[in-house]
């Protein structure tokens, strides 16, 4: 019964967020460069700590229940924010609620990630995600079999790495 409540909260939030799209056409939204123009669906949060994020990132937990062992989240980076490298025991889902950004996996070219966007990370493999240069982001994560673990923190992203997307 318990594994069949997780489908349910992830399409329910996949609703919510389709519900609540801003209006504006795709070039509006996709050029947009302040919080403020981001279609927000989840409080912003706390802001994320600087040993593991360049720039400003904020996080909110959504569901951390211990008997689904998942955590579910909103992270929102400011244009040019990104996450460390990192990797995931049981690996991770992002879903793109807002904006435009970059994931990469360890070893493979940058991904820009928009709204609408899901993508998986795998276990123990090492990624960065994060906002563009000019436009914020919005992710909702999905963190599952957290028995096994939540994230394991490394080293930032450089700038040059980054810059790879422009």
């Amino acid at each position: 019964m318990k594994y069949r409540l997780l489908p349910f909260l992830i399409a329910i939030i996949i609703i919510t967020a389709s519900c609540n799209q801003n209006t504006e056409t795709t070039t509006q939204s996709s050029t947009a460069d302040t919080s403020e123009e981001l279609n927000f669906i989840f409080p912003k949060g706390q802001k994320g700590p600087d040993k593991n994020f360049t720039g400003n990132a904020y996080n909110i937990g959504l569901v951390n229940d211990s008997t689904l062992t998942t955590i579910v989240g909103n992270v929102y980076f400011e244009p040019g924010a990104r996450s460390n490298w990192h990797t995931h025991p049981a690996g991770q889902i992002l879903i793109i609620t807002d904006g435009v950004g970059y994931h990469q996996i360890e070893g493979q070219p940058i991904q820009v990630i928009k709204k609408g966007d899901a993508v998986t990370c795998p276990p123990n493999t090492r990624h960065w995600h994060g906002a563009s240069h000019d436009t914020g982001l919005q992710q909702m994560y999905v963190v599952p079999n957290i028995e096994k673990g939540v994230v394991n923190w490394m080293e930032a992203v450089t700038d040059e790495v980054y810059d790879q997307a422009k």
